[in-house]
């Protein structure tokens, strides 16, 4: 892996180098130079998400290593450039901009939050260079342009099957607690409450937050009063932790529900008991599935980690090489051709399920409903699309 000088510049001086440099001309860019392909990579390193970044750069750069290892693509070795956005939308666009002018990566991997990939997904389409997110979930994203493309679900998917697991739980009574500043948690709340309603369940209240909030009591309280028998929260760990906590100390005990937002090794150490026995839908990766493959990637990648990966990780390290597996079907690796060669992609065998996109550069694939168990996540469902309707 090589983190870019320029991220040890910070945002500033690379927008001011670029304007220098003559902003963001419409020449193609190409990242294959007659020795290596070169890829860009974006993830929060740093910032409020930071967890997010690192697991999936760890993946990303695990796949690439086997890649190399097996030969390279063409006969050459990729090389990644990792660029840190700082957990920043702005900060994404800014160092995507210069990975892509820059740079002249041939592709770019990255972000795990959605609203970063969204506002870095114009810059890709801009200049006809393929972006695969790793586990970015909003449907807006994959609709900025046909260069965008995910490994992951959707939002619409992932929400749907938590409706239908609180429903098949008996929850008939169910409140919304989103951060408003978040398209994930946004999209994933209003895509939760159709279905939930769809299958009779009623919204008894919603309440709103931003990141960076630290006091929750008062839209806690406000949710109390209306009798839910659970509460969906659909947020990142960075908040989700003191949430919980501060809901317990209020006296509202109900169940808490969420999504991928949750999976990361600092959720329960920030709720300590107070998400005991919760539940929140991920993608289908746990250390408890026994699939060799998934193994495999287990052991490698605490071998070279020193810790056991999570979801997030997966999904980079399936993102990688799924890119190289197009690289290697593509006649060239120009945009466009490679953009086709991306989007042929059918069956391919990750770990975190097969992967075909679909006509929306989307990948369709079953969830798991986890539950945490003391400090660990536990699977207790699966869902598949058909079993939600889609």
């Amino acid at each position: 892996m090589t983190i870019g000088h320029w991220r040890l510049l910070g945002p500033l001086a690379v927008c001011l180098a670029l304007a220098l440099a003559g902003g963001c001309k419409s020449s193609r860019p190409g990242g294959a130079t007659g020795t290596e392909i070169v890829v860009g990579e974006y993830e929060s390193l740093t910032g409020t998400t930071a967890t997010f970044g690192t697991s999936t750069h760890n993946g990303v750069e695990l796949g690439i290593d086997e890649v190399n290892a097996a030969g390279g693509v063409k006969g050459k070795p990729i090389r990644l450039i990792t660029e840190d956005d700082q957990s920043k939308p702005d900060v994404a666009r800014t160092v995507v901009t210069k990975l892509v002018t820059q740079d002249k990566v041939t592709a770019v991997l990255g972000e795990v939050a959605s609203t970063r990939s969204i506002a870095a997904a114009p810059v890709c389409e801009q200049y006809k260079v393929p972006m695969i997110s790793p586990a970015s979930t909003n449907p807006e994203l994959t609709k900025k342009g046909e260069f965008i493309f995910r490994v992951c679900f959707t939002d619409d998917f992932q929400a749907a099957v938590v409706a239908h697991f609180a429903h098949d739980q008996g929850y008939r009574r169910a409140a919304i607690f989103k951060d408003i500043k978040n398209d994930y948690s946004v999209a994933f709340a209003d895509n939760f409450a159709r279905e939930f309603q769809r299958l009779g369940g009623t919204i008894v209240g919603e309440q709103t937050y931003q990141e960076g909030d630290t006091d929750f009591k008062a839209q806690l309280n406000s949710l109390k009063t209306e009798n839910p028998d659970t509460v969906l929260v659909p947020g990142y760990y960075s908040e989700v932790g003191t949430i919980a906590r501060q809901a317990r100390e209020i006296g509202l005990k109900v169940p808490l529900l969420g999504g991928d937002g949750w999976d990361s090794p600092k959720l329960v150490p920030g709720a300590g008991r107070a998400l005991e026995g919760c539940f929140f839908s991920n993608h289908y990766f746990s250390t408890e599935l026994k699939d060799p493959d998934v193994q495999r990637f287990i052991s490698a990648y605490t071998q070279k980690y020193g810790d056991k990966p999570d979801a997030l990780a997966a999904l980079g390290y399936d993102a990688a090489r799924l890119l190289a597996d197009a690289m290697k079907r593509a006649k060239s690796l120009d945009g466009p051709t490679l953009r086709d060669a991306i989007a042929a992609t059918t069956d391919f065998p990750g770990v975190t399920g097969k992967i075909t996109l679909n006509a929306n550069r989307n990948a369709r694939k079953a969830a798991l409903i986890l539950q945490i168990r003391g400090d660990s996540f536990h699977i207790y469902r699966v869902y598949t699309p058909e079993q939600v309707g889609q």
